[in-house]
């Protein structure tokens, strides 16, 4: 289940759920003050050199994670070119590349239990107002853990299709995709049920 987080500790692991949160949060700041296309690019250089410590494989790997966005590339940098503006859509991609490189980085160094912790805690004022926090941070670090493990199941469906058959995949794999969705969603539920029983 949820099998994003790396098995091989590092020093990033060590560093707290809620420091990596809010070190997202800043650098989505920073990225929104900023416009210049050299400097986001020293900026996404900088986040790629943080994958070094996970190793030389980690590192390499990060260009095949970002090719899940190539949609979303496709359709910012056409847009602006047409628009005549292809700076402004270079700042747009830059951006949306390096903040779903360090989502990634976090999700990659830092355990489930921990994320939840940490949701948990953020979301902990909410209590006097009747909200069920515990449920919502929950609901909030599964979906959270969710979305790249199932971006990462899409990619090694599409890139068995292209192994056994020359032409595009397209729709053929939205079967397979959602049966691997409900088989995490079957899985989650076992531990929670488990989670539960022994508590």
């Amino acid at each position: 289940m949820l099998t994003l987080t790396l098995p091989v500790e590092t020093a990033l692991h060590r560093v707290s759920a809620a420091a990596k949160l809010a070190g997202i949060a800043g650098l989505g700041v920073i990225l929104g003050l900023t416009a210049d296309p050299v400097l986001l690019a020293a900026v996404f250089a900088g986040l790629w050199l943080a994958y070094l410590p996970l190793g030389p494989v980690e590192a390499a790997r990060l260009p095949r994670r970002l090719w899940l966005l190539w949609p979303f590339v496709l359709v910012i940098g056409g847009w602006h070119l047409v628009r005549g503006t292809p700076e402004a859509g270079l700042v747009v991609i830059l951006r949306m590349l390096t903040m779903f490189g360090a989502a990634t980085l976090m999700l990659l160094t830092t355990r489930f239990d921990a994320l939840l912790a940490a949701f948990s805690s953020l979301l902990r004022p909410l209590e006097r107002l009747g909200l069920p926090v515990n449920r919502i941070a929950l609901a909030l670090a599964m979906a959270v853990r969710f979305i790249p493990v199932l971006t990462q199941r899409a990619s090694d469906l599409a890139e068995a299709w292209r192994a056994r058959s020359a032409r595009k995949a397209r729709h053929r794999l939205l079967v397979p995709l959602a049966i691997a969705a409900l088989d995490e969603a079957d899985h989650a539920a076992e531990a929670l049920r488990a989670r539960s029983a022994l508590v």
